[in-house]
């Protein structure tokens, strides 16, 4: 299924009412696909949009593609990790609100203004995302009955995965720099990590939706790495450690986390990894539910 991204010839006016979205894409090597992204947020029916990418160090074709536009800011950085590189564009980014796009995933033209009009309408509100599109090696497939989002509080729910896509969210730039952006330290997981971070204490809401489309199935996506568990049990430790949780959070946190350690270790063990094996049943033990 492919889709394809027409600009207005007669671009929307921008008026003072008109926030600025600034858009954050991150992409490593990522050619193939990078343009299809790009098409999509310059096909956006909201007009006042800032578009950021940061090269993660591509050897491949990107910065001869990034090349060929204008109007777009480009920063270019040696390979840090995709939380770097989107930290990076938000501290580049001079909009009120902002949105990140990966580099394998496209958006629906009406993305970002259903996003912008949410948040005139819930002025309370920080941080929203949408529905989206799965297709994989090209086909579309539904979402299973786990991963079916909801609008609120869902912390506890989203302790077993992530149910929030970095594509498809929108937030005040503010509220993200006082949750203390991506954390640099993980490879991967890390938007399962900030969004856990932001759900203890703030409702994440939906706009009931389908706007953006992901694409999964290829060997580079971060997702389909195997042994992820095991940043996912680092950040529930964090937030256990933090103690900003209530009883009733920590005590689900450490049920989730003890059992993630246990499940790794196994894995650790079939692998012939006894030592890691060790050490996961070792912090199993260090936490105890009150």
């Amino acid at each position: 299924m492919k889709y394809c991204f027409e600009r207005d010839s007669m671009p929307a006016m921008v008026t003072n009412s008109d926030p600025t979205v600034s858009v954050i894409i991150p992409t490593l090597n990522r050619g193939w696909v990078l343009r299809e992204a790009i098409e999509s947020v310059l096909a956006q029916e909201y007009a006042n949009v800032e578009l950021i990418v940061v090269n993660d160090g591509s050897t491949d074709d990107t910065k001869d593609i990034l090349a060929g536009y204008e109007g777009i800011t480009v920063l270019e950085q040696p390979n840090r990790g995709v939380s770097a590189a989107r930290n990076s564009g938000v501290a580049r980014s001079r909009g009120l609100l902002i949105a990140f796009l990966d580099s394998d995933d496209i958006w629906l033209p009406e993305k970002l203004s259903a996003q912008v009009d949410f948040f005139r309408k819930n002025p309370e509100a920080l941080i929203c995302q949408t529905q989206e599109i799965w297709l994989r090696n090209g086909r579309r497939v539904n979402s299973g009955k786990r991963h079916q989002k909801q609008s609120g509080m869902f912390f506890e729910r989203s302790l077993e995965l992530c149910l929030v896509s970095p594509s498809a969210v929108m937030m005040k730039k503010v509220f993200f720099e006082e949750m203390g952006r991506f954390d640099e330290s993980l490879p991967a997981c890390e938007d399962y990590d900030l969004w856990l971070r932001v759900n203890v204490h703030h409702p994440i809401y939906l706009i009931d939706r389908p706007l953006i489309v992901k694409r999964g199935g290829h060997q580079d996506q971060l997702s389909a790495n195997p042994g992820l568990d095991k940043y996912r049990i680092q950040s529930i430790i964090k937030l256990i450690d933090s103690g900003g949780l209530t009883p009733e959070q920590a005590s689900v946190a450490m049920q989730v986390m003890k059992r993630k350690c246990g499940i790794y270790a196994a894995g650790c063990r079939k692998r012939g990894r006894l030592d890691e094996a060790a050490r996961y049943l070792e912090i199993m033990e260090a936490y105890t539910i009150d």
